[in-house]
């Protein structure tokens, strides 16, 4: 395995910022007969605040199982505001289409997922991939903008608008005393277009911390953009659930073993939407 701690460093940046690989050995001299695979980018949750152990490695173990590359980015978080956390999304994704040969990655594949405040950035990158400011500060010409678009999101309890349904928190870390400037331009739902890429989004019903009218509200103008997406509402669970089983359970509400069929859901979604193997 290419297990690597790469720094993720831009404006802004704290001194931890690092995408953390785990990378398949593609073996010298052994014909494989999978192609280049693809790869999911992980970005843990935790308000824009701090960040999630039980949303990163732990979760990342579970794309490898699916014969799939992952890598979990620890991005910037309070006292770091926006656009940092984002920039340091792009430069991650750049990084494995720069590596894509080296690391036996499919650049047509490349994922990025995201919890709760995680799933705001993640879905930023997917709605936001090409504002030119994000491409002039990795140094890229307009005709490269297109290297920043991730092929897919994978949203797990997303973050996503700055309206009625806000988690408020998330908000007030990334933007501090911006907020009131700012916010309106970050709620998501309203920045979907045509060049959106597909989604795959779960949420519980019962998420007392981010509302699900957050995944609701993407997913409808999703469709009305015509943007491909897959959506699951479990009636039960509390919020930040991640595996939703005992490996992920730190107290006696976080555990919900029913979600865990999100992990074998998303499996499917990009093997028939993406892989398409012979």
């Amino acid at each position: 395995m290419i297990h690597k701690e790469i720094p993720i460093q831009v404006e802004g940046s704290q001194e931890y910022a690092r995408l953390t690989t785990y990378i398949h050995n593609n073996y010298e001299g052994i014909e494989l007969t999978m192609p280049p695979r693809p790869l999911v980018i992980l970005c843990p949750g935790g308000g824009y605040q701090h960040l999630s152990q039980r949303e990163a490695e732990i979760m990342a173990t579970q794309f490898l199982a699916m014969g799939y590359h992952a890598a979990v980015l620890w991005y910037s978080v309070h006292p770091a505001k926006y656009p940092t956390a984002l920039t340091e999304l792009a430069t991650a994704v750049l990084t494995v289409r720069q590596h894509a040969e080296e690391w036996y990655v499919n650049p047509e594949q490349i994922f990025v997922l995201g919890c709760s405040a995680g799933g705001h950035l993640a879905a930023s990158m997917g709605v936001l991939w090409n504002e030119r400011f994000l491409g002039e500060a990795l140094g890229l010409k307009e005709s490269e903008q297109r290297l920043l678009r991730p092929d897919g999101m994978i949203l797990c309890y997303p973050v996503i608008t700055s309206g009625e349904f806000a988690h408020r928190g998330s908000f007030k870390f990334l933007l501090g005393d911006k907020e009131a400037e700012l916010g309106a331009s970050l709620s998501l739902e309203d920045r979907v277009t045509d060049q959106t890429p597909p989604a795959f989004i779960w949420h519980t019903f019962e998420d007392g911390s981010v509302p699900v009218e957050n995944s609701l509200l993407l997913a409808t103008n999703l469709r009305r953009s015509g943007v491909p997406f897959e959506l699951h509402i479990y009636p039960e669970g509390c919020h930040g659930l991640a595996l939703g089983t005992r490996l992920t359970q730190v107290g006696t509400v976080d555990r919900q073993d029913e979600v865990n069929s999100w992990v074998s859901l998303v499996h499917t979604w990009i093997e028939k939407q993406f892989v398409k193997l012979d």
